[in-house]
């Protein structure tokens, strides 16, 4: 398996516009989330990005990506007929290759020397099938996250043989069909939020699209999928950032900046409010 394309869902209604938003990035340049993730992919081997939007955002969505234009293809969900649709707007583009898969609200950052990207695309074309990144989530994410349930494959400390795949579990659910071996008591392996896909995972999402059309999602597909090809979980050792989530688009600037060539500029400018707090807090009391 070699993966060189990459879809980036962006036609959301409450997402349309987070890519658009811009951040300081770990160079100490400003971008576009939308500018990040697409960098995200390119360090991962990916040679062409589509990029699923919302009819009439294609104009602002190029404005956003400077240089790279040239490696993006716009396409449009024409009606807001879910996930699992949107991402099968992009089948025409995708054919039959497999594909990296990024979600445009969330933002990763990388702990170790490869990015988040590149260390799940090296992982699937090690291991020639799909491959999911997910984080181990306390229970009370469960709500906001797909989730997945398999056991650790032998020899390996972050890779998961995933056989069962539910979209935002309750508690309840997950603890019947989602308890990991190994993970802490009333942790569960939610998605990151990037996933590299075969083209059996677009050829399912078709057939339940014809036979339901709307409120398809991605997990559901995935269920299909483990139970036909193999399919792992990789356990990120970066972080996810949901930029639309209440001060979300705050956090990711902050883990950008601590992550980057300005972290100890910041950490005094930090450092410089906190104290300044304090000493307001004081000449109150």
């Amino acid at each position: 398996m070699r993966v060189t394309k990459a879809i980036i869902t962006a036609a959301g209604r409450r997402q349309r516009t987070l890519p658009l938003q811009m951040l300081i990035d770990t160079d100490g340049r400003e971008k576009a989330v939308l500018a990040i993730l697409v960098e995200e992919a390119l360090r991962a081997g990916i040679e062409q990005v589509c990029v699923v939007v919302s009819p009439g955002d294609e104009v602002a969505y190029r404005e956003v990506v400077g240089d790279y234009l040239s490696r993006i293809t716009f396409v449009e969900q024409s009606e807001p007929l879910g996930y699992g649709h949107a991402i099968y707007c992009a089948h025409e583009y995708a054919g039959d290759e497999p594909f990296l898969h990024l979600v445009s609200d969330h933002l990763p950052i990388t702990r170790g020397e490869l990015g988040c990207a590149e260390d799940l695309v090296r992982m699937a074309e090690r291991n020639d099938c799909a491959v999911s990144a997910v984080q181990a989530s306390r229970e009370s994410l469960l709500p906001y996250f797909g989730c997945v349930g398999g056991k650790r494959v032998a020899g390996s400390s972050r890779l998961y043989l995933v056989d069962r795949v539910m979209e935002k579990p309750t508690p309840t659910e997950a603890e019947q069909f989602l308890v990991v071996p190994g993970l802490r008591a009333g942790h569960y392996l939610c998605f990151f939020g990037m996933h590299v896909l075969t083209p059996l995972v677009m050829a399912i999402l078709g057939d339940r699209l014809e036979a339901q059309q709307e409120g398809v999602t991605l997990s559901d597909a995935l269920d299909e999928l483990s139970r036909h090809e193999r399919y792992l979980a990789l356990e990120s050792v970066g972080r996810r950032y949901d930029v639309g989530a209440r001060y979300g688009l705050l956090t990711a600037q902050i883990a950008l900046a601590l992550a980057g060539q300005d972290r100890e500029v910041v950490l005094a400018q930090l450092l410089e409010l906190l104290a300044a707090r304090e000493a307001d807090q004081s000449a109150d009391a």
